[in-house]
């Protein structure tokens, strides 16, 4: 067990769901009221990504979800943050599709969708925002938050952050730091450790499965998952080097979920939990609750008389975002 973070997760705590003695730390369990105080003291919000995917005999299809679910309520109850529910249904690349259970969203559709959730979260008055994405999408989610920023050009900090990228160390093999004996790949010795570190409850171990990633070419072009090993071609940025998923690993494992452990992820999610706290208090510090970036050095759209009425809101005398530009 963790001294500072709750890791193995308590399996009495619901995911999406969570609520302490006091208040909630969830936007969508909050009343009008409760979210006004929560702003006061730190406007920021993380907003989970996840998909819904196959994931193998012993994984639950909302595995990418439940990650980033666990960590972000961690990090707001020491924070302070708010999280909002979380994104359930995702973008994949080409190789994922036709898999039973995975639910595609096109990109241009995904990329609209959260481009909205952006904007509405800053019209409630949550101008700092972390998009905290759990699934192999990590090369849509910035695209959506420009065609955000570049519709609106208000004055915000709007983060993307794939959990794996910030922790490279911990899954790369053969670092010092990691205790994993498999590459970073899909549903496997490292996914499910990790998740078995956050929701152990969901995990039916004794179906595990071992499979192999099936490619064309020889090592050294093509990145694993989470891009940890620096290669040439990221794991995305093909079609047709390897099988499709449903050919090459219709089990929904990629790699060898026997091995997986709670204990083998725990120094990687302390050292995750860890930045991600520090990512959230770093953006208080430089932009307390209610401060934003200059206006006159991230717009020139706005001066700071016109945008104040945007700052106020449209309950409080002033304009809701959409007057800028339709959704």
């Amino acid at each position: 067990m963790s001294k500072k973070w709750e890791i193995p997760y308590p399996q009495t705590v619901k995911v999406a769901g969570y609520m302490d003695s006091e208040e909630p730390i969830y936007f969508q369990n909050m009343t009008m009221k409760q979210s006004e105080e929560r702003l006061k003291k730190n406007d920021l919000i993380i907003i989970p990504i996840g998909s819904t995917e196959c994931h193998g005999a012993c994984a639950p299809y909302g595995e990418d979800t439940f990650l980033v679910t666990r960590m972000a309520e961690q990090v707001a109850k020491k924070t302070g943050c708010t999280v909002s529910q979380p994104v359930w249904f995702g973008s994949h690349p080409y190789h994922h599709m036709g898999m039973p259970g995975t639910v595609p969203i096109n990109e241009n559709t995904f990329c609209d969708y959260l481009a909205q959730i952006i904007a509405g979260f800053w019209n409630a008055g949550y101008r700092k925002q972390i998009l905290l994405n759990g699934h192999g999408q990590e090369y849509v989610i910035p695209t959506a938050i420009h065609q955000y920023a570049r519709k609106y050009q208000v004055p915000g900090v709007i983060m993307n952050v794939n959990w794996y990228y910030a922790i490279p160390e911990y899954l790369k093999v053969g670092d010092p730091k990691c205790r994993f004996e498999t590459p970073f790949n899909h549903a496997d010795e490292q996914e499910t450790s990790f998740s078995l570190a956050l929701f152990p409850e969901m995990f039916h171990m004794e179906d595990a499965q071992n499979t192999t990633l099936h490619t064309f070419l020889p090592p050294g072009h093509i990145d694993n998952a989470g891009n940890i090993y620096g290669r040439a071609v990221k794991w995305y940025a093909h079609a047709g080097a390897g099988t499709i998923e449903v050919i090459g690993n219709p089990e929904g494992v990629v790699g060898n979920a026997q091995l997986a452990s709670a204990e083998k992820a725990m120094p990687g999610t302390e050292a995750l939990l860890d930045y991600l706290e520090k990512l959230v208090n770093d953006i208080i510090e430089k932009w307390p609750a209610g401060k934003l970036p200059d206006t006159n050095k991230v717009t020139q759209r706005f001066t700071d008389e016109e945008l104040q009425a945007y700052i106020d809101g449209p309950l409080k005398g002033g304009k809701h975002i959409y007057t800028i530009a339709a959704y």
